[in-house]
């Protein structure tokens, strides 16, 4: 018997062995359930206590936090971010209908490109699912109207948050994701950003976009 094997059987032994059949079902059943962990109270905030702690942990690892009233004012903010940059007029979307929707024409000058991200692209801006006030994290999950894409190849990249889909945890916002998906189905894709790529491998010196964009800017629509 090899040492793997000998480890193995005295852990079942040690559980009570039993019909595999039974522990499996057991296993499941819990699953099914999707049982929370302990939860930190530090998100649970209400209305704007919860946005201000989502803006305050998001800048404390260095993405960049802008707030509007409404959602008309994106695409001037958007364009004041380009602008203080000194980036060019263009920007990189999916085919959200939430982006497609806001009045992008009324800024001059402005291109705006729908579909994938590719390397030439300087900016994307994505509409993400839902933003993690405890840590200050945006969840986007991937598909055609917002691609993984525009998360990663250009260099900034620009969300766009509603206030009221701020969660105060990642519990809660998984939760969310089941519910608007549906039971036991899940996107192929759910990326967790906090803060812009990053990486301190390197003679241990802080370096931004080491896998991603350098620049994270976060644009919060304060809806409630």
């Amino acid at each position: 018997m090899s040492g793997r094997n000998a480890i193995l059987n005295k852990l079942r032994t040690q559980i009570g062995g039993g019909d595999s059949g039974a522990r499996r079902a057991a296993v499941a059943a819990r699953l099914s359930q999707h049982p929370d962990g302990v939860i930190p109270a530090r998100g649970h905030l209400q209305g704007r206590k919860r946005t201000e702690l989502f803006c305050q942990m998001a800048e404390k690892v260095s993405a960049s936090v802008q707030r509007v009233r409404r959602q008309e004012s994106i695409p001037r903010a958007v364009a004041d971010y380009l602008r203080s940059k000194n980036l060019a007029p263009s920007i990189r979307m999916g085919a959200d209908n939430r982006l497609d929707r806001l009045p992008w024409d009324k800024v001059r000058a402005l291109e705006v490109k729908r579909g994938p991200a590719d390397p030439e692209d300087e900016v994307g801006v994505s509409h993400a699912f839902a933003g993690i006030a405890e840590t200050g994290t945006l969840i986007l999950h991937s598909g055609s109207d917002n691609p993984t894409t525009v998360n990663f190849l250009p260099e900034h990249h620009i969300v766009i948050v509603k206030a009221s889909e701020i969660a105060p945890d990642l519990e809660s916002t998984f939760a969310s994701l089941r519910e608007r998906f549906g039971a036991g189905v899940m996107p192929r894709t759910v990326n967790m950003i906090t803060g812009p790529s990053r990486s301190g491998d390197i003679e241990q010196k802080l370096l931004l976009g080491a896998h991603g964009p350098r620049a994270l800017h976060i644009i919060v629509v304060d809806d409630i």
